[in-house]
């Protein structure tokens, strides 16, 4: 079962991260819980999971955003896509990304862009089957200063 994550599911879901980075940066539970109610406040902001026997085992996050071409259509960005590693090539990913799809094509997106820093081809196998295009932009990113 696919759907969007609760409020009240932010431990599972954070559980579920450790699968996405071996080290992350320390947060404080003030500051998360801050940035939890702030998506989950945001009608643009969407956390899908999937669930199997009522665990988490899969999510992705997708914002979408206001824009002022194309028409005035709003473009998504899908970030933190991952899958818990005992079920991973079940078919989880695709299934969480499908409905992150269904809801920005149902808000009217023109795109939705995600990168990923991973590098096999198995990686990008497996977004090229759900339906992205690794050929269309070329992504740059900039980070904060140290």
């Amino acid at each position: 079962m696919v759907r969007p994550i609760r409020s009240d599911e932010l431990p599972m879901l954070l559980s579920l991260y450790e699968h996405l980075h071996a080290r992350d940066e320390s947060r404080s539970p003030e500051a998360t819980e801050h940035a939890w109610a702030e998506a989950m406040g945001n009608p643009r902001c969407r956390y899908f999971g999937g669930f199997h026997g009522g665990r988490l085992v899969s999510s992705c996050t997708i914002m979408v955003i206001p824009n002022l071409t194309r028409g005035c259509r709003p473009y998504a960005v899908l970030e933190n896509v991952v899958t818990d590693s005992e079920y991973r090539n079940r078919g989880w990913g695709k299934a969480v990304l499908s409905d992150a799809l269904h809801f920005a094509w149902s808000s009217g997106c023109y795109k939705v862009m995600l990168m990923t820093g991973r590098q096999e081809d198995s990686v990008f196998a497996f977004y090229e089957g759900a339906g992205f295009s690794r050929h269309d932009k070329q992504a740059f990113i900039a980070r904060r200063p140290a």
